[in-house]
């Protein structure tokens, strides 16, 4: 059974891996046989990811860290009932590859299983785009 301070400590472990672009920290957070899913659009098109595993969930971690870099994170609202939690954040997100920076909305929901993310899906709505 995961208590409240275990999930949010995980969660705490989850976003300072991700917005320091620690690829290998943010990887072992998730479980062997975690999912994992993106859905949001970018200049009007939708983006929709979907891995299951460790093995399929790296690479889209990897192109994630490697293409965006994350500051002014800040985390709205975090709601946690047992082993489920949803994290409502915004950050602006600099693409490496374009030079924009986009403000940017997200809602996490991720599932805790022991010391691991189980699943995790994030949607996201960009707010502002400024060029770099």
């Amino acid at each position: 059974m995961v208590d409240r301070r275990q999930v949010e400590q995980l969660l705490d472990r989850l976003y300072a891996a991700r917005v320091s672009g620690r690829l290998d920290e943010l990887c072992a957070l998730f479980s062997p046989r975690a999912s994992f899913r993106i859905a949001g659009a970018s200049d009007g098109k939708p983006i929709a990811v979907s891995a299951h595993g460790r093995e399929e969930i790296r690479p889209w971690l990897a192109m994630m860290v490697k293409t965006f870099k994350l500051t002014r994170h800040e985390i709205l609202t975090t709601l946690i009932d047992g082993a489920q939690a949803a994290v409502r954040w915004r950050a602006d997100i600099n693409s490496r590859i374009t030079g924009v920076m986009v403000t940017t909305e997200l809602v996490d929901l991720v599932e805790i299983d022991g010391e691991a993310i189980n699943s995790y899906t994030e949607y996201f709505v960009p707010i502002a785009a400024k060029a770099g």
